[in-house]
Parts: C-alpha cells; structure tokens; sequence
C-alpha cells in the first residue's frame, strides 16, 4: 500500500463545504504517513485551534504549512521555495539556508522539516540541509495551484538524486506508484478515490 501525505487544505475544505471532522473521516481508508494543515485564509488564532483539533484526532504527524509562528503547535513544517525566502528575510533575518536549518534544528529538535522542490538545483541544494523530506513535483497539473512546470515521468530520475524521502506533489493520485517515491502528496484528489 502506498504512504500518503494528505494535504489539509482549507480553502479546498470550505469550497466543498467539509469540515475539519469530515476531512477526518475522508483520509480514515489511507495509510496516512504526514498530515499537512495549509491555510492560507484563516488567522493565526484560528489555524492554531484548528492544529489542536487534528493532533487531538489522529495519530500521525501533524505538519503546519509555511507558518513558522505554529511550529510549536505542529509535528513538523513545510516549506514552499517562495515562502522559505519569505520566512529568512522578513521573519527570521537569517539569509542562508544552511543556517536558517541549523537554527531550526536546534531551536526545534524534534520537529519534522521539508521542503518543495521542482528541479534538480533545487534537490542538489536540499541534499545539504538537514531535511526530513522534499516535496518534488509538479508531477502532473494540478487544480489547487498554478504549475508552471510539469516533470511527469521526469520525476522519478529527481526523486533519485535526493538523499532525502522524496513526495510526489502536484496532480498525484493516492494509488500512484511512481518510482523512487517515497509517498504520494494528494490534497484534491482524496475527494474523489
């Protein structure tokens, strides 16, 4: 059976009229190996009760998106390339990667950190942080989010090169069995299985 990180997407939830409960039940029938909370609407209070609502109801991982002011709240952190520059310029103050990871690392020891990436540069520069995974896609287009680029089959000669678990993002389905993947990355698709 193929791990899955389930995205938790709140925008997508309230468009489909679901509640948090509801996505509960949805992801009940996978092996879930991370849950992502990403939530680009609501405030920080908010987020914060929400994370507190799935820890208390599951029993995997719990990763915040982008939100470096949840961490504590969450298992882990997810950074997209564009917000990881946001967060080392205007939150943190720290400019190089490698040092922004350290920091984490020591400030949070026990917290699961990832990152996306979409192309080889981005994967070679990643084998030198101290990752818990990468995200890599576009796999195939998706409906969430604005692709640009489209790997395809490309994705499993990436996925090799990283010396971290690789996801598969963007356009996956949860019974994708892609190649050096170590799971499948699915927000949208989980509605339709």
């Amino acid at each position: 059976m193929v791990q899955i990180y389930a995205i938790c997407d709140m925008e997508t939830l309230i468009k489909k009229r679901l509640s948090l409960f509801d996505f509960l039940e949805i992801i009940k029938k996978y092996n879930i190996k991370y849950l992502q909370y990403r939530d680009k609407t609501s405030d920080l209070k908010t987020q914060k009760t929400n994370l507190e609502f799935l820890k208390s109801n599951t029993n995997f991982p719990i990763i915040i998106n982008d939100h470096i002011e949840l961490l504590e709240f969450a298992d882990g952190i997810h950074f997209g390339q564009e917000d990881l520059e946001k967060i080392k310029n205007e939150k943190l103050k720290i400019k190089d990667n490698n040092l922004l990871f350290k920091f984490l690392r020591k400030k949070y020891p026990n917290k699961i950190f990832g990152l996306s990436t979409h192309n080889e540069i981005e994967i070679l520069k990643a084998n030198n942080l101290p990752l818990d995974y990468i995200g890599l896609g576009a796999y195939r287009d998706t409906t969430t989010k604005n692709v640009p680029n489209i790997l395809g089959d490309k994705i499993s000669y990436l996925a090799k090169i990283s010396k971290h678990p690789v996801g598969a993002i963007g356009g996956v389905l949860t019974n994708d069995k892609i190649e050096n993947i170590s799971y499948n990355v699915v927000s949208g698709n989980l509605y339709e299985d």
